[in-house]
């Protein structure tokens, strides 16, 4: 077994590097997000399960995989769910990456991020933060059993002070949900106060069975969504919106990353060359950066 590398798909406009990728828990995230793409491939269904046998299997994945490229955890279920507190599954991983000399990409809306930074410290890591939004009302209706953005907020600045780079993703920009720009100037605005380096924006794109289950959920929702996406088209098993909203929507939050001095990417938009970095964040742990932003 070797670590297994990311699946980049070029048709759906994904800009990644290449890495590797490593999902630690399966099944569904225990933090319900309404707009999750992850139940679109099987093995992220059902309750949460956590994968005990890879903190003993690590070790042989490590040995037999030669390139030193990072590793991301995770792309589909977030690597610190609760109860992570009790398995250290991510733990071990993490210790494992870094002491053989593994870049780290986290990926979490979790504050138990935190407990770990002092593994971070022994190899070159970059933490990404996912912040929809300032206003917790919204939170609670799209992210219901996430961390508040308050408590996430903290965690990126205990991150950030520890000299860790960190980067904010709004990621998904849900149109009428959470697109006001003075919500979004707040995300920017407090991102910069706390030390995050970067902005990374991506549009809510829905998979199969994403509106029939939001109908069930919030049927003025449903409707507020559906009637956006109307003009949009299936992408690679997502419905992305029309080519002029995801642009004006990724222009608004670009303007404002860099009008506070903070690089900014968008996420498998089609729109690279409004890019000053790499939408993974890895550009703050990559000697060969260059290459990729040609």
């Amino acid at each position: 077994m070797k670590l297994p590398l990311f699946r980049i798909v070029r048709s759906a406009f994904c800009t990644c590097p290449p890495k590797y990728n490593l999902n630690t828990y399966l099944g569904r995230c225990e933090h319900g997000c309404i707009y999750c793409y992850a139940v679109k491939f099987p093995s992220f269904r059902g309750p949460t399960v956590p994968r005990l046998s890879l903190k003993d299997e690590i070790a042989g994945m490590i040995e037999n995989t030669k390139v030193r490229l990072p590793v991301m955890l995770s792309d589909a279920t977030d690597p610190y769910q609760p109860m992570e507190r009790k398995y250290e599954v991510t733990r071990r991983c993490v210790e494992a990456l870094a002491e053989a000399g593994f870049p780290l990409l986290i990926v979490t809306k979790s504050d138990l991020a935190v407990r770990d930074v002092d593994v971070f410290r022994r190899t070159r890591t970059v933490v990404s933060m996912t912040i929809t939004t300032t206003r917790r009302e919204i939170a609670e209706m799209i992210e219901p059993h996430a961390p508040p953005p308050k408590i996430r907020f903290s965690a990126l600045k205990a991150i950030s002070d520890e000299g860790i780079p960190t980067v904010v993703r709004i990621d998904p920009l849900i149109p009428s949900v959470n697109t006001d720009e003075d919500d979004i100037e707040a995300i920017i605005s407090r991102s910069a106060e706390i030390g995050v380096k970067q902005i990374t924006a991506s549009t809510l794109k829905p998979v199969a069975g994403f509106f029939s289950a939001l109908r069930s959920m919030s049927p003025e929702l449903h409707d507020k969504i559906l009637r956006a996406y109307r003009s949009g088209e299936w992408i690679s098993g997502y419905k992305y919106l029309d080519d002029e909203k995801r642009l004006r929507m990724i222009r608004m939050v670009r303007e404002k990353a860099l009008k506070h001095g903070l690089t900014f990417a968008s996420c498998r938009e089609g729109f690279p060359e409004l890019n000053t970095s790499i939408c993974d964040g890895s550009g703050y742990c990559r000697e060969w950066l260059g290459r990729f932003m040609e």
